[in-house]
């Protein structure tokens, strides 16, 4: 029998263990043993709670008793997340997480760590919840070279988005039903800011290159100034946005990287996927493109994926499963050299329609939609070059999105 503990007990943490009483035969059988819950580490009471006799304050007593060989890590957060997993790396139990800020800021150095202990630092759950991704990228696509990854990340900001597109409804508006479902948090800038997006570009960036993307040096964009406009917009032209985390290498060898909307086309297959569904896709020099689909979050989901990694952890203890993620940083070329096309809306004046004319040169103009507007999709061109052009609008412009 292998004994574990779940540190946190909120929504993943419970339904780990859920998890693993619900379908025990079938993880045991895939185990190739038993395993047992025997501690939950929370700082609360859960009075009548069916595991309330395994609920403990302290982390020390898992630490110290040796029974314990995998611990399933999901608090959240960095502290006291961070010294819980690497002091009981350092004693060579494995730890399984969900934790995509201590894996974005500390993945390198923890799996270094589990690597010299002979025992595993796993994080299937940190990007994607149930969604299988860090096991091809790791293990299935080991074959080929990855260039490209382009996903959509984070449930929340895709259910908003998807609202707002199926009923004309403003940000704001469905912000708050988001909140109300249980969608979003009460402070939801993590989301809607895109930075839990770009941690979870990082850590797939990271083993795309094999070396560190430090999410600090990714362009992060949010989805606050999307508006029911926009999206009327998108609609005359065929399109949808979504808010993707990109990362990529040029012509050149250059990699990039960036969180923010996008307008998508029709033949585009991440056009398709709504709500709080995520979706990843991956292209490779051999295979071509792949794609991932599924529930990005979620108890069940999320606990699911913790727990394939407790069964790959009991399949190999004493041996580390190789993770390809050194700890040396990746350049991420300056955003401002990305070249793309944009979407921009301005004020419909005549100056303003010539001006468009002159300095962007090669533009399709967008149907009318909303009077009193001109809006037109710019030929390719840098980030750089666009925001000096927008500067040459005598009346400057009322939003732009960039277009994959």
């Amino acid at each position: 029998m292998i004994k574990l503990a779940v540190l946190g007990y909120g929504n993943v943490g419970s339904g780990v263990v859920e998890v693993i009483e619900k379908n025990k035969d079938e993880i045991s059988k895939k185990a190739n043993a038993e395993l047992s819950v025997k501690y939950i580490l929370d700082i609360r009471k859960f009075p009548g709670d069916p595991h309330e006799d395994r609920i403990i304050n302290d982390f020390e007593q898992i630490l110290n008793d040796p029974e314990i060989q995998i611990i399933c890590e999901t608090m959240g957060g960095i502290n006291p997340a961070y010294d819980f997993t690497k002091r009981a790396l350092l004693l060579g139990k494995s730890v399984c997480t969900s934790n995509k800020e201590l894996v974005a800021d500390h993945g390198p150095e923890l799996l270094k760590i589990a690597d010299e202990k002979k025992c595993n630092y796993l994080f299937e759950a940190s990007v994607g919840g149930g969604i299988p991704i860090i096991r091809p990228l790791n293990y299935s696509l080991t074959a080929e070279k990855i260039d490209e990854i382009i996903g959509i990340l984070n449930g929340t900001t895709n259910f908003i988005l998807s609202k707002m597109e199926k009923e004309g409804a403003g940000f704001a508006d469905v912000l708050k039903e988001a909140q109300d479902l249980g969608f979003a948090e009460q402070d939801p800038a993590a989301d809607i800011e895109g930075h839990d997006a770009c941690r979870k570009l990082a850590i797939l960036s990271s083993l795309m290159t094999t070396n560190n993307v430090n999410y600090k040096h990714i362009y992060t964009e949010g989805i606050t100034k999307i508006t029911a406009e926009d999206f009327t917009y998108a609609n005359a032209i065929n399109k949808t946005i979504k808010l993707l985390a990109m990362s990529k290498y040029d012509n050149q060898g250059n990699f990039y990287a960036c969180v923010a909307p996008f307008m998508l086309s029709k033949e585009h297959p991440l056009y398709f996927v709504n709500g709080v569904y995520n979706g990843i896709y991956v292209h490779g020099n051999m295979l071509g493109y792949s794609m991932y689909y599924g529930k990005g979050a979620g108890k069940l989901p999320t606990a699911s994926a913790v727990v394939s990694d407790v069964v790959d952890c009991a399949r190999h203890l004493g041996k580390t499963i190789m993770c390809f993620w050194d700890k040396e940083d990746v350049t991420v070329a300056p955003f401002e050299n990305r070249v793309g096309q944009f979407f921009v809306r301005i004020a419909g004046t005549p100056e303003n329609i010539r001006s468009a004319g002159q300095f962007f040169t090669g533009l399709t103009a967008v149907p009318p939609v909303i009077s009193g507007e001109y809006a037109f999709i710019s030929a390719g061109l840098s980030e750089a070059e666009f925001a000096e052009k927008v500067k040459l609008l005598p009346g400057g412009i009322i939003s732009r999105i960039r277009i994959a």
